[in-house]
Formats: C-alpha cells, sequence, structure tokens
C-alpha cells in the first residue's frame, strides 16, 4: 500500500486523473446490473474503459523498458489499439457493421486530425515552432496513402459490380485478399522502423527541440537534455514494475476493459434511439475517441514537452495500425463468426478520410509545426464531426 501511495505522489497530474476515474469502473458494473438508463450506462462505461485503457498503455510501456526497443515497439503496436479491437469486435459479433466500419474511420481522422492537431497546438502555445522528424514522418504519411488506397478500391469496386450477381462473394473476397496484403505491410513497416531503420524512431531525437524559440541556446545540448529527461521521468513512472506486475497488470486490464466494453456496446443501440443520432456519428466520434483516450494525453504530452517527433509518431503510427493491423483483423474475425465485414465505406467517409490523409501529408513536409496549423486540423476535424452529426 504504501508503494502505491507513493507512486501516486510521484506520478503526473493526468496520471493521478486516470487512476482516479478507475473507481467509475465498478460504479458501471453497478448501472448495468441495476439496468439505469442506457445514456447513464453508456457514459459511465465509457469513462471506464478510457482509465482501463491508460492502465494498459502504462503495463505495455512497463514491458517494453525490460524487453528493449524492438520487443517493445513490437508490444507497444500490438496493444496500442487493443482497446478499439475488443469494442469492436464485441460490436461485431452484436451485429453493429456499421458501427464498426465508422469506429474504423472515425479513429483514422481523429487520430491524423483531432491529436496531431490538439499536440501541435498545445505544444506550440509557448513556442514559436517545433521540429520532428521529416523523413519518419513522411513514410508514414505516405504509408496512411497506401491505407487510403486499399479502402477506396474496394468501394469502387462494389459500385462497379453492383449489378453482378456474384458481386457481395466477390467484395468478400476481396476485403480478405487486401487485409492478406495490410498486414504484409505492417509487418514490412515494423521490420523497417524497429529493425533496419530503427534510428528514424531514436537517432534523431534532437529534431524535436531545434526550433523551439531564438534564445533556446545550442539546440543540440538542448535536445539532449529534453531527451534525457524524458527518458528518466519514463524509468521513474513505470520502470521500476517487474515484467510480472506489467504481464499480471496486462492481462487483467485487459480482460476488465472486455467486459466493460460488452457493457459499453450493448448500450449503443439504446442510446442511438433515445437521442436520435446514428450509429455512424457513434461509431466515428465516441467509439474512436473512447478506444484512443491514453494515446490522446501521450501525444499532448509529449508535444507539451517538446518531444514533437514522438508525438507524432503516435498520432500517425495508431491510425497506421488501425489501418494496417485492426481493420485486417476484424475483417478476419467477421469472416469466421459469421458477422461478414467488409472494407466497402460508405463514399461521404472516404472523402472525408482522404482529405485528412492529404492534410497530413501537407503538415509533415517542412518537419516543423505551430499552434496555428494545430488550430487548422482541430477546425476540419470539427468540420467533418458535425457533417458526421448531420449526416442522415
Amino acid at each position: 500500500m504504501s508503494q502505491a501511495l507513493k507512486e501516486f505522489k510521484l506520478s503526473s497530474l493526468s496520471d493521478k486523473i486516470f487512476l482516479c476515474l478507475l473507481i467509475v469502473v465498478p460504479v458501471a458494473v453497478g448501472a448495468s446490473l441495476l439496468n439505469l438508463p442506457a445514456l447513464v450506462v453508456f457514459i459511465l462505461a465509457a469513462i471506464a474503459v478510457i482509465a482501463l485503457a491508460k492502465v494498459v498503455s502504462d503495463s505495455t510501456e512497463a514491458l517494453a523498458t525490460h524487453t528493449g526497443a524492438t520487443i517493445g515497439g513490437l508490444l507497444t503496436a500490438t496493444f496500442g489499439n487493443a482497446v478499439e479491437l475488443i469494442i469492436a469486435i464485441l460490436a461485431l459479433f452484436n451485429g453493429l457493421t456499421e458501427v464498426v466500419k465508422a469506429s474504423i474511420t472515425g479513429s483514422l481522422i481523429g487520430n491524423i486530425l483531432f491529436v496531431l492537431g490538439l499536440s501541435m497546438f498545445f505544444g506550440g502555445v509557448s513556442r514559436k515552432t517545433q521540429s520532428f522528424n521529416r523523413m519518419a514522418a513522411s513514410l508514414s504519411a505516405s504509408q496512411l496513402f497506401l491505407a487510403g488506397i486499399a479502402l477506396v478500391i474496394p468501394a469502387v469496386f462494389n459500385s462497379t459490380t453492383r449489378s453482378s450477381n456474384n458481386g457481395p462473394d466477390l467484395l468478400e473476397e476481396l476485403s480478405l485478399l487486401v487485409s492478406v496484403i495490410l498486414i504484409i505491410c505492417y509487418v514490412g513497416q515494423l521490420i523497417f522502423f524497429l529493425v533496419t531503420h530503427s534510428n528514424l524512431a531514436a537517432g534523431e531525437e534532437s529534431s524535436s527541440a531545434s526550433a523551439s524559440s531564438e534564445d533556446d541556446g545550442d539546440p543540440v545540448e538542448e535536445a539532449n537534455k529534453i531527451s534525457a529527461e524524458q527518458r528518466n521521468e519514463e524509468v521513474e513512472r513505470v520502470g521500476h514494475w517487474s515484467v510480472m506486475r506489467s504481464m499480471v497488470t496486462l492481462v487483467v486490464a485487459t480482460v476488465i476493459v472486455g467486459f466493460i466494453s460488452e457493457i459499453l456496446v450493448s448500450s449503443i443501440e439504446p442510446v442511438t434511439k433515445s437521442l436520435g443520432w446514428t450509429e455512424l456519428f457513434v461509431g466515428v466520434i465516441f467509439l474512436a475517441i473512447i478506444g484512443n483516450a491514453a494515446e490522446y494525453v501521450a501525444a499532448i504530452t509529449a508535444a507539451v514537452k517538446n518531444n514533437m517527433s514522438l508525438s507524432v509518431n503516435i498520432a500517425i503510427g495508431s491510425s497506421l495500425q488501425m489501418a494496417f493491423f485492426v481493420a485486417p483483423i476484424l475483417v478476419f474475425v467477421g469472416f469466421f463468426s459469421g458477422h461478414p465485414l467488409s472494407l466497402r465505406f460508405e463514399e461521404f467517409e472516404l472523402v472525408c478520410l482522404v482529405v485528412s490523409i492529404i492534410i497530413v501529408n501537407l503538415v509533415a513536409l517542412d518537419g516543423k509545426s505551430n499552434w496555428l496549423e494545430g488550430l487548422q486540423l482541430i477546425g476540419a476535424y470539427f468540420i467533418i464531426a458535425v457533417a458526421f452529426f448531420l449526416h442522415p
């Protein structure tokens, strides 16, 4: 108990908030058992999932400190979207196919516009400019174009084979084959960033602090100082966790997430009916934000600490995980569970996604950011969010 109190005192304000939110977990369970209004259950379950997502994130980071950069990076990539994957699988088994598709779209758009926008805004408020690893960001942004192609082609394919009797079967086959290709590309991306070109992730940290302000002094010296401080903070926060503690925490938190997510998913349909919201809006906005809450905090915190390279990697990397790993897994789960999920998205979703990808590629061109660019990305996200809210 004394060790837990010590860890709580040493934790940051955001960590304290997330830890306090864990109290909502049993409250959400009680609300569900007492059959309280669906909206109340939905809100409580959403808060509980957000708090548990932070626990999953912290335990994964703690494991990474013991396993080394390569395996640690793989663990982070694998469990980074674990909460979203669990929610999506449960929604899929409940027949909420459109909600699952919308959550995929919402996660992609939310990460590359809202998360990145918030990071650039809050990181740039006290600085004229911030710099990030331009080559790594550009490679990741171009990878998003591949994701866009993988989602656009099935829609075009469906529209050109709609008159064929074999159209639905062919679309399902195409989705499965595209999913295989995406997973292969995902593995290649991991090998590229974690093995053959690991310097892009670790060797150019100095770029994150080279353009803070005119009186910052030597940028390289400042960058090394920031990098060392961040490593010390990370070791202080989760480095003392043993491997056993990290693994047990990860497993237990993931199991509880699955249970709470079941409560969350079961309340979606009543909530949409009572409030008149569409499944598209709930999936794109709410489920995407709930599943990515911990990553939102991590990205913004990194930007405020002037580690914009890490922030960009979190925002774009999470989108890549969703497109190249989570979406294909959901296609396979749907195929074997009898709830088929194709990669055909509605035209409106695809247009919003493609526009978002184009914006991110433009931002990544110069390797620098400021608060105005962040505000522009946030504005673009809310324009899309309003459109999804009003979309019938």
